[in-house]
């Protein structure tokens, strides 16, 4: 913990994640990417299951930052079929709260998207036609509001995440979200700057509202690569978009100070999506966040 801020890392930094446990020999497991978190100096972790997962962060002196959730709010059957996923993640929480240290985790909400949107990532902000209707925003609102409910029900409070290929990528989108809603923003930098936001200036006009922090730098220059060649949303890992924090477009210091300005205390995530294709990949993530940890002890996190 530092000045009320609690730098977590998550296990897609190291390039695990649901496109490669079970489907690349070379994606570390679980245990190592707890061991390279906690050797890092990091304060957390996101994400995580299993029956002793408690105690394997109390042995690392980790703490639980929260687990990500995408469900289908504008379609109320579908919502249906998806909470026991949500409910899963509560449970999770529910089993390793008496051996956390740090702040609680949080439920980190995103919408589930579609496959149009996951063909075109990063259009919405040119062409808002691509986003809901007035039908589907109330659609929305509605299931979302369900959503915050069960979350607050069981104690936790969530916070919603924007994300690059779904129905809340572009500034508009984020903000309307926070009309039809009282829920808390997860300030996702990298996202929010491939999906043609700028996080310094959300940060500074919604930081009212911001209760949760996924810090990750991006390089614009592949995203508009990507829109160019009308690619699907999976190049923005295989192209790398996302990069070691410094080495991008992320203005990270005017991240941290707009933090210290509105006294933010919880959890900072830092994030560095990737999808390795060579053992030699995965080995170099772990010397990235090494890297990444390393650059915010630097300012005084």
């Amino acid at each position: 913990m530092s000045e009320g801020i609690a730098v977590a890392n998550a296990p897609v930094s190291y390039g695990a994640f649901e496109l490669t446990v079970g489907h690349d020999p070379d994606v570390p497991d679980g245990i190592t990417v707890l061991d390279q978190v906690a050797a890092a100096g990091y304060a957390g972790i996101y994400l995580g299951s299993g029956e002793r997962l408690g105690e394997l962060l109390a042995e690392r002196r980790l703490g639980l930052a929260g687990a990500y959730v995408e469900l289908p709010y504008a379609d109320r059957d579908a919502l249906e079929r998806a909470l026991p996923d949500l409910d899963a993640i509560l449970d999770v929480f529910d089993a390793v709260q008496s051996y956390l240290p740090g702040p609680p985790p949080r439920p980190t909400l995103a919408e589930a998207g579609s496959q149009a949107r996951r063909n075109h990532p990063g259009r919405s902000v040119r062409d808002p036609s691509l986003g809901f209707d007035v039908d589907a925003w109330q659609r929305f609102a509605m299931g979302l509001a369900r959503v915050i409910s069960r979350c607050r029900d069981r104690g936790y409070e969530p916070t919603f995440h924007p994300e690059t290929g779904t129905n809340v990528e572009a500034p508009w989108e984020i903000e309307r979200v926070l009309e039809v809603s009282d829920v808390g923003l997860c300030l996702e930098t990298g996202h929010m700057l491939l999906g043609g936001g700028d996080p310094v200036a959300m940060l500074r006009d919604l930081g009212d509202r911001v209760n949760h922090v996924h810090l990750k730098d991006a390089r614009l220059p592949v995203m508009a690569e990507i829109i160019a060649d009308e690619a699907p949303v999976t190049e923005i890992w295989t192209r790398e978009a996302f990069c070691a924090l410094g080495n991008g477009d992320l203005d990270a210091d005017a991240v941290l100070d707009g933090l210290r300005r509105i006294s933010f205390g919880g959890w900072l995530v830092v994030e560095q999506d990737i999808l390795p294709r060579s053992a030699q990949r995965f080995a170099r993530a772990a010397a990235e966040q090494r890297h990444n940890r390393e650059f915010l002890s630097a300012r005084g996190l």
